[in-house]
């Protein structure tokens, strides 16, 4: 592997300006801002436009990592606002595809060729949202703030489970 091609690529999708969909940004800019992470570790925060980055992974082996973790917003039923998991890609319900803020079908048929295809390990971690807006309101509601930490540790622990 190239050294210069981190072993771990974090993304943080959503958009900043529509309430609680800002989850995977303000994930980022905390784990930046806040943690010491490994030298071998990049965050992004990739806004609405992850795509891009999941085909080049699948077309250029020389850049990909070993491990990419996905940090977003969605709206699943039996959540409560604010819980923090992890979504296989493979276990997106199919009636949640087109919801599902990676910003539609492509980019979840993207995270399972990368899997299948390269052996890149994907993680998606997902946090249940209290209210997406129908117009601009920036700003995360109390329970996704609060989740906001929580992702924060999870990713912490995520990657020191790698390192072992």
């Amino acid at each position: 592997m190239n050294k210069n091609v981190p072993t771990t690529v974090i993304f943080g999708c959503g958009n900043i300006v529509m309430g609680d969909d800002g989850f995977g940004p303000e994930v980022v800019a905390k784990l930046q801002n806040d943690y010491d992470l490994p030298q071998d570790v990049q965050t992004i925060d990739a806004d609405t436009g992850i795509r891009e980055y999941l085909f080049d992974y699948l077309l250029a082996e020389e850049i990909r990592p070993q491990n990419i973790i996905i940090l977003d917003a969605v709206d699943f039923p039996n959540k409560e606002p604010g819980d923090v998991f992890t979504i296989n890609p493979n276990d997106i319900p199919a009636q949640k595809i087109h919801d599902f803020s990676l910003h539609q079908f492509p980019t979840v048929n993207l995270l399972q060729e990368l899997e299948q295809h390269t052996g890149i390990r994907v993680i998606i971690l997902a946090g249940q949202v209290e209210y997406i807006p129908e117009e601009i309101t920036p700003g995360l509601t109390p329970a996704m703030s609060d989740a906001v930490n929580t992702a924060c540790e999870e990713v912490v622990r995520i990657l020191s489970e790698q390192c072992k």
